[in-house]
């Protein structure tokens, strides 16, 4: 096991909406004595959740960092949200986090987002935890959220807790690594920390040993103690559990109930156990070691105007940066003065001095630095590989209701993409209307009353509108296109000859070339496919976006004197935009996979709605007259489904959605 950074965990609060994360969060900064009071998301009163939308709506839309001490470390925690509208701030914590805590509901198991933001701590590798929250709810079962993490989401999970009575009965957990059972009072803050009960002791001896067994299937050190000895120490399974945590074969389960405060001291102590320091991890995209004495490196990964000013969020990645120290944002090409440096609580901070390797602060000063830029010591320059973005796939319109606010609304809009990367805002050359665009309705719906609230602009809004894309489903092959312009001095010429062809599912564009004997030269065909990436921004049937297309350069001439770079690119422009007006195409539509929960007496309306909206339903399960259907809609039909759905269900049903890329629309 390597050498650890004492004292820093930096770790994520993973979940689906209303799995209890922010209650998690919370009860973290209770215990740990950064707050006094515990805040409960109903009342409104949650460190985390501060935003006035927030609390209005009593979801998390915005990620928010705070730091705590446990145990002699200081753990650096973001709460991110848990609707998929959303999942950029997930997908721009997780780019910066060492390790996260996965909050599952210990009825519902794995739910849909549950599973989208797992994928994305996949795909950055970051190591987990898993925390079955809601123990003391009506038809909690640890056993069955487990086996969902098996199945859903392909995991190996480790219980090493086993809960002490059930629903409204549930006190405590059983250690089954320490052997010692923990119990919570009513009321209590804390556990005692006592032998396991008579009544459990055969079962949490039989948990033991199938974790041992376990666990020695996957790792060769303990495999060799469980031979020698038949069983496992203490101190070999802890270590262990912490291997096979930081290489990702296997993710810890431990259990509680947040908001009764059962569970969360011994999952802090997992953290420190289990989850990596800034030393654990490998060196990030760009070769830094978390070493304090190399030089200064740190990523942006969030920017957020204040009333007191401008706040950039950074993970420090390597070396040390103190107040008045000058940096170079190598991705504007800039320098910037650092005039303060911020230990986060949510909407508090507190100033220090300086910031480290593996700390995760925020900085007053820079001007112009945007989320995903690399800040660097000016004279050891290095770009560090950004969080990715997601493509918007809903827009609307927006516009100043008085005419004296247009430039504020400009200025406000600018500085909104400035915070969320994932918002953009064009000008529609048609109608020469100010279009917004985003990740979802509700998205664009916090958008707007963010500039209602927060910049006192009325503004009025357009109905929302999908972002539809076109397609190639029967091409054409030997489209010959000749590029000759002459206007006195040089001319230009480009002759080439394309085939395009549907490529495979999941693929966008795909440019190849069978060119021989040198008729283009290399530097030609890049300007051809730069061309032709050029005329897939408008499609040929209603100037939209063009995906699913492979095109391959088949032949072409060049002229000694007049083909130019220039003259290809052009060439493979207008090439593919003819090509594609004799192609048969297809109007795609982005869809969304709906899972609606609801009372199993409002199922069959549920339904007949559903088809209405053009969905196609693919599971449909009851589960203590609670029906729980699946279905993939349009997403253009989803635009007011809320109310919809409350209305037919007395305020009884929700649901949840998730982007399933595109299929094709209906022909109008």
């Amino acid at each position: 096991m390597r050498t650890t950074t004492l004292g820093i965990r930096n770790l994520g609060i993973l979940a689906h909406v209303d799995a209890g994360k922010t209650t998690v969060t919370e009860r973290i900064l209770f215990l740990t004595g950064a707050t006094h009071k515990r805040g409960e998301v109903h009342d409104g009163t949650t460190v985390t959740d501060f935003d006035p939308q927030e609390r209005d709506r009593g979801i998390t839309i915005f990620a928010a960092a705070v730091s705590c001490d446990w145990a002699g470390h200081r753990i650096n925690l973001i709460d991110t949200p848990g609707h998929v509208d959303f999942s950029d701030e997930v997908e721009r914590s997780l780019r910066v986090l060492d390790g996260a805590v996965a909050v599952f509901d210990a009825v519902a198991g794995v739910e849909p987002q549950s599973e989208t933001v797992w994928r994305q701590a996949d795909r950055h590798g970051v190591p987990r935890l898993a925390f079955v929250n809601k123990l003391d709810r009506a038809g909690a079962e640890l056993d069955g959220a487990v086996e969902s993490i098996r199945t859903r989401l392909g995991a190996v999970p480790l219980a090493v807790q086993l809960p002490i009575g059930r629903e409204d009965a549930f006190t405590g957990v059983v250690d089954l690594v320490r052997m010692r059972a923990y119990v919570w009072a009513d009321g209590a803050d804390t556990y005692t920390d006592e032998p396991v009960p008579d009544d459990l002791r055969d079962e949490a001896r039989h948990r033991r040993r199938h974790l041992e067994e376990t666990v020695a299937e996957l790792h060769p050190g303990a495999l060799e103690e469980f031979c020698e000895r038949g069983a496992l120490t203490e101190e070999t399974l802890t270590g262990s559990l912490r291997d096979l945590t930081l290489s990702g074969e296997a993710v810890v389960v431990l259990c509680g109930s947040a908001y009764r405060n059962r569970g969360v001291e011994p999952l802090l102590d997992a953290v420190v156990a289990y989850l990596p320091a800034p030393s654990d991890m490998p060196p990030v995209r760009g070769e830094v070691p978390a070493d304090p004495e190399a030089p200064f490196t740190a990523l942006a990964f969030k920017v957020s105007a204040t009333a007191t000013g401008r706040m950039t969020y950074l993970r420090v990645y390597a070396g040390t940066i103190g107040k008045g120290d000058t940096v170079l944002d190598t991705t504007a090409g800039r320098t910037e003065r650092i005039a303060r440096i911020l230990r986060v609580q949510a909407d508090r901070a507190t100033e220090v001095d300086a910031a480290r390797a593996g700390d995760i602060v925020a900085v007053v000063g820079p001007k112009t630095v945007r989320a995903g830029a690399t800040l660097c010591a000016p004279d050891a320059p290095i770009v560090l590989e950004p969080p990715s973005t997601a493509d918007p796939v809903v827009s609307v319109a927006v516009e100043a209701r008085r005419g004296t606010d247009t430039g504020r609304l400009a200025t406000a809009l600018a500085r909104m993409t400035e915070e969320d990367p994932s918002l953009v805002v064009r000008s529609d050359p048609e109608t020469g209307q100010t279009v917004l665009s985003g990740l979802g309705e509700l998205h664009l719906e916090v958008a707007v009353e963010k500039l209602r609230r927060d910049r006192g602009l009325e503004v009025t809004v357009g109905r929302p509108q999908v972002a539809y894309r076109e397609a190639v489903t029967k091409g054409v092959t030997g489209l010959l296109y000749r590029h000759v312009k002459q206007d006195g001095g040089a001319g230009q010429f480009a002759h080439v000859v394309i085939d395009v062809q549907p490529v495979q599912e999941g693929e966008e564009f795909v440019f190849t070339s069978t060119v021989t004997g040198g008729r283009v030269p290399q530097e030609y065909v890049r300007a051809v496919e730069a061309g032709c990436r050029d005329a897939l921004v408008e499609g040929p049937l209603g100037g939209h976006p063009v995906t699913g297309v492979r095109v391959t350069l088949t032949d072409g001439a060049t002229h000694p004197k007049d083909s130019s770079e220039m003259a290809f690119r052009t060439a493979g422009r207008f090439a593919l935009r003819e090509a594609l007006r004799a192609s048969v195409m297809a109007l795609l539509e982005p869809v969304a996979d709906v899972t609606v929960t609801v009372p199993a007496d409002s199922v069959g309306s549920v339904l007949g709605d559903l088809a209405a909206r053009r969905g196609r339903v693919t599971d449909s399960t009851t589960r203590s007259g609670t029906a729980v259907v699946t279905a993939t809609v349009p997403l253009a039909e989803l635009f007011g489904y809320a109310s919809r759905l409350r209305g037919r269900t007395q305020g009884r049903g929700t649901f949840t959605t998730r982007p399933a890329g595109y299929a094709p629309a209906p022909t109008p």
